[in-house]
């Protein structure tokens, strides 16, 4: 175990290298000059001149990027036109755009976007594996039809059109629920569930129908097992055959991809932030594309990666510690 999570770290950690060479390489043959866009129009040449020294993207790209190492091992000074900033570490760098240290940036918005994605995975495993299993254990009959359409309905709709339509039903015109706002749950926890349950069920709705899909397929390839038959054989309940053999087999698949959806979920739900106005990384991660702002694109990109990489690694501990027979090597 204690090799397997050596190996993984260092995976991530090369990982994480790989993908922020690929971001500055990007960045660096895009069109756009941050420091035009950081002075402003009226700038003179000169002005944007001294604007590039201060943000140093004068230097060499290799030399940037070392740069960017130094601040998250060892802390980075920062010229700000008139004194120096010190960047503790691990320091991201500071946004072109604003002058802030990325890392607060980052760890202001990193709440909105934990409790959207922790609470709509509550909701998506909820309902999928729920309608998953109804599924299996009816199949043939009309309830397995109908949940069938529903999750391919639910499969094919875009999650802003799901969450036009629960806007305008809950909000404007039933007025069962306020416009989504985020409140801090330490603020007012009352508060902050009522602002995130729109945007949860709407995440919830586009998810769940990919996990009830998965889940009917893996119970009904579980109850199929030469095990599962000789239990039965045996006069073991169905009851107690589903939940005590059956069910911990076919949620094996189910619970390894909801942990790689919980990473993804911190940089991929921009359109869902958007849609509500919710202050998360998604919103972050656009603002800062369309104002070529490196260093936050940077460290979003290496933050979200670095979520992927733990769900992954959580992800076959997990398998580990519902199926015995996986080693973990």
């Amino acid at each position: 175990m204690t090799r397997y999570l050596i190996r993984r770290v260092i995976g991530a950690l090369v990982v994480l290298i790989v993908l922020s060479i690929v971001i500055y390489a990007a960045f660096y043959v895009a069109p756009g000059d941050p420091a035009r866009l950081s002075c402003g129009i009226k700038c003179s040449p000169a002005q944007v001149e001294q604007v590039r020294q201060r943000l140093g993207v004068d230097a060499p790209v290799y030399l940037q990027y070392a740069h960017l190492l130094q601040g998250i091992v060892a802390g980075r000074d920062f010229s700000t036109g008139t004194g120096v900033l010190h960047c503790h570490a691990p320091c991201l760098g500071v946004s072109y755009r604003t002058g802030e240290q990325v890392t607060s940036m980052i760890g202001t918005r990193l709440p909105v976007t934990a409790s959207l994605a922790l609470g709509a995975m509550v909701l998506w495993l909820a309902l999928g594996v729920g309608t998953g299993l109804m599924s299996a254990l009816r199949r043939g009959r009309f309830t397995e039809r109908a949940l069938t359409g529903l999750t391919l309905a639910g499969n094919a709709m875009p999650v802003f059109v799901i969450g036009l339509l629960l806007l305008v039903l809950f909000c404007s015109t039933l007025q069962w629920l306020p416009f989504p706002d985020y409140v801090s749950l330490t603020t007012d926890p009352q508060q902050w569930f009522w602002g995130l349950l729109l945007p949860w069920v709407s995440l919830a709705l586009i998810e769940s129908a990919k996990y009830a899909r998965l889940t009917r397929s893996s119970m009904l390839e579980t109850l199929a097992e030469d095990h599962i038959r000789t239990f039965r054989a045996y006069g073991v309940s169905e009851r107690r055959l589903v939940t005590r053999h059956a069910l911990r087999g076919a949620l094996t698949p189910v619970i390894a991809l909801s942990a790689l959806d919980l990473g993804t979920m911190f940089g991929s739900a921009v359109l869902t932030e958007s849609l509500f106005g919710l202050p998360g990384l998604g919103r972050l991660l656009v603002e800062s594309v369309s104002q070529i702002d490196l260093p936050v694109v940077v460290g979003l990109v290496m933050v979200t990666g670095f979520c992927v990489v733990v769900a992954n690694a959580g992800a076959d501990l997990l398998y580990a510690v519902i199926d015995r027979r996986v080693v973990l090597q």
